[in-house]
């Protein structure tokens, strides 16, 4: 009996630990993300899962070319520096909160929704800078735009993904998104949008007319108009 509780304790623990007794998700033998609690500061010349983890996002996001090796060399530094430079954070080369949280492992914020786990304080950012004039259900077409990025096989897969992807959002690349905390009418637009809302219609681009000199853009076939902006698929 003591032999075969030892062997459960023992299977137990391969679940829970990962490489270098980090928590990790995922079976044992797996390599899972580094959990928010082990996420180090990283600059050049760290190693490890944490290392991997930051190459991984910004190699999605074409960012980084390198090897997803765990080695935080002057090629990863340089990446990191890049998606600083785009998404209005401070350019240090330094992995700390910010940027982790930008990268998308940081800041979760778990609401009762039919998508758990979306960073609702990350989107109302978004709702604020890009439609912080607009009626609220054009703050919720916002929000659902992005959603639908999400959604869509052509964007990235993450909300993070779709947020930081470069050049997707000039308010993201000019930092705005950092330099007004949303309000209570942002949080309950995103929360809503999440919920389901979508006043679009499926759309996954929205501009304003009076301002877009994009011949692209406009070939979108165009769904609705909310406030001043186009919605388009």
């Amino acid at each position: 009996m003591r032999k075969g509780i030892a062997a459960v304790l023992v299977l137990c623990a391969a679940f829970v630990l990962g490489p270098g007794g980090l928590l990790s998700r995922g079976p044992a033998g797996g390599r899972g993300e580094v959990e928010a609690a082990a996420r180090p500061t990283l600059r050049q010349g760290a190693t490890g899962d944490a290392v991997r983890d930051v190459q991984r996002k910004l190699k999605e996001w074409g960012y980084y070319n390198g090897a997803v090796d765990g080695v935080f060399g002057s090629q990863t530094a340089g990446a990191v520096r890049l998606f600083q430079q785009r998404n209005g954070l401070t350019v240090d080369g330094v992995v700390g909160p910010q940027t982790w949280e930008a990268l998308g492992y940081g800041g979760q914020t778990q609401a009762a929704t039919s998508r758990p786990g979306v960073n609702i304080d990350l989107l109302a950012r978004v709702v604020r800078a890009e439609a912080e004039a607009e009626p609220y259900e054009g703050k919720v077409a916002v929000a659902a735009v992005l959603l639908n990025r999400v959604a869509d096989p052509r964007f990235p897969k993450t909300l993070e993904g779709v947020i930081y992807e470069p050049y997707a959002f000039e308010s993201v690349s000019n930092g705005r998104i950092y330099s007004t905390p949303p309000t209570a009418e942002d949080l309950r637009a995103a929360r809503d949008a999440v919920n389901g809302w979508d006043p679009t219609y499926g759309a996954v681009f929205f501009w304003n007319p009076a301002t877009a000199v994009s011949q692209w853009v406009w070939s979108r076939p165009i769904i609705t108009q909310i406030g001043s902006h186009v919605f388009a698929r």
